[in-house]
């Protein structure tokens, strides 16, 4: 009775959504943060712009690439039809709502954006990068099951 009800998409298509979830989220923090470093002279919001994505390359390289690699290697371990909300494991959700609450509450006036702008642009970077990871295999699996004939 309960799997009437379950969303369910194919393990191909929980890639695309994988990554769509980590592009909306990385798109947010970047947008936030392109925001407040307008506000800033140019020159420094460059500084801050660019120290963050250089800390972005520095997280994916080191963390954030065996993380997609991780979640990517667990969806293809699912059955054929999981629901839509697996695209992450039940602790990625935890973080989730950890790093949101940590965000809202730094946002809610603890801290000048002027210093959220540095870590949101680092993060939205990388969620943004991971994302390709996610897109990369949704067309590696879409052009093997089109050469396959399915």
């Amino acid at each position: 009775m309960t799997t009437r009800f379950k969303p369910a998409v194919s393990r191909h298509h929980l890639l695309a959504l994988a990554g769509l979830a980590w592009t909306i989220a990385g798109g947010i923090l970047c947008i936030r943060a392109a925001f407040w470093l307008l506000d800033l002279p140019t020159v420094v919001a460059v500084a801050i712009g660019s120290s963050g994505i250089l800390g972005a390359a520095a997280a994916y390289l080191s963390l954030f690439s065996r993380l997609v690699r991780k979640n990517i290697d667990r969806i293809a371990l699912l059955p054929e039809r999981p629901c839509a909300f697996a695209f992450t494991a039940w602790r990625g959700y935890i973080m989730i709502a950890v790093m949101m609450t940590v965000g809202i509450t730094l946002r809610s006036g603890v801290v000048p954006t002027v210093y959220l702008a540095l870590p949101y642009t680092a993060m939205g970077s990388v969620l943004l990068t991971g994302s390709a990871g996610f897109y990369r295999e949704y067309a590696r699996v879409s052009r093997n099951e089109r050469e396959d004939g399915r």
